[in-house]
């Protein structure tokens, strides 16, 4: 009996797994108008191996995938127009559309708040938010907002509107493939809960109903699973996905041609060393505002050096001044004395 039981659940677990390969939602032999083998059609469960096989073919397993009672299924009609056939392709297509901004804004709070409520009126919403400030006083900001996919391009145009947009990146992913395959999965799953619940309502022995309600268990898992699986692809198709990172500047980056002549080069470049002084007189003005307690400690103890050493150079030219009087008098004193008349005059 148990090698019976092991017997039909392999048959039925290759029969989803051909029906799934295939592409269809359900298995069209398991509808009780499908005719079965001759005298095994409306046979009942009684517990014995041969039984089971009845079962199997009563449900339809042993029937190709895409036929109806073991017979071959005719091929759909393909459309009278390719081009409607393409309409209708794109139209069904799951695309996740993703882009990244790096923006510049002169006016940080307006720019901030009028892109959290551009947001909120396209009827998304912020994923995520930060906003943290730098030495020199400037400030920046990251978001990653989910707006409706029908929404994408407008956003990304009025971002460009309300900011100034330094570089952007647009990507455009198309997961029909896995997201059909998710869904055929999970209407065979849901399709083999069913025959496992009615195989379930109609045995009789333990150890059969044991070993059904564990692969009704297994089963429950993979359709838990392959729902949020499913969930997960709805909400990246229908909220497109756009980080932004916002800076703010003192000037706007522009990108400007190279001029063509001389003279238009020269003043572009005597401009630019205008404003390049211009910018080191603001840092310098900021770094002497930001440093001025240090700068002023270092400026008492180098004044207090100074007084030191003037006073020690003081009494140095005292001490050599006095020395040096000294010295002179010495010296007129031996002049002054007479001379001995035994010495010899030249």
């Amino acid at each position: 009996m148990k090698r019976g039981l092991a017997l039909f659940l392999a048959a039925l677990l290759t029969a989803l797994t051909l029906t799934a390969c295939g592409g269809g939602g359900g298995y069209s032999g398991g509808t009780d108008s499908a005719p079965s083998a001759a005298g095994e059609s409306q046979t009942a469960y009684d517990g014995s191996g041969d039984e089971w096989k009845a079962e199997v073919r009563e449900f339809g397993f042993d029937a190709p995938a895409g036929t109806a009672g073991g017979s071959p299924a005719e091929p759909e009609a393909a459309p009278d127009g390719g081009e409607a056939q393409e309409e209708d392709r794109l139209a069904n297509a799951k695309m996740v559309y993703t882009a990244s901004i790096q923006a510049e804004t002169q006016d940080f709070d307006s720019c901030t708040a009028a892109l959290e409520e551009l947001v909120e009126k396209l009827g998304g919403y912020l994923e995520y938010a930060s906003s943290d400030s730098r030495g020199d006083g400037s400030r920046s900001a990251s978001y990653t907002a989910r707006v409706p996919a029908k929404e994408f391009r407008g956003f990304l145009k009025t971002v460009g509107e309300i900011s100034h947009v330094t570089s952007q990146d647009q990507n455009a992913e198309n997961i029909s493939e896995r997201y059909y395959d998710t869904e055929s999965r999970l209407a065979t799953q849901k399709s083999k809960m069913e025959r496992l619940q009615t195989l379930l309502s109609k045995a009789e022995n333990m150890e059969d109903i044991i070993d059904l309600e564990n692969a009704i268990s297994e089963t429950e898992y993979q359709i838990e699973q392959l729902t949020g699986s499913l969930r997960h692809y709805d909400s990246l198709v229908d909220f497109a996905t756009i980080d932004v990172r916002l800076r703010e500047v003192l000037r706007l980056t522009t990108v400007e041609e190279a001029p063509p002549t001389f003279g238009s080069r020269l003043g572009s470049a005597f401009t630019g060393g205008l404003r390049s002084f211009g910018d080191f007189l603001q840092g310098l003005a900021i770094f002497l505002a930001y440093n001025w307690i240090w700068l002023l400690l270092l400026a008492l103890i180098l004044l207090a050096v100074i007084k030191v050493s003037k006073r020690k150079q003081t009494q140095r030219t005292e001490t050599f001044r006095q020395a040096q009087e000294r010295d002179s008098g010495f010296f007129k004193r031996k002049k002054d004395e007479p001379k001995n008349p035994d010495d010899k005059q030249p």
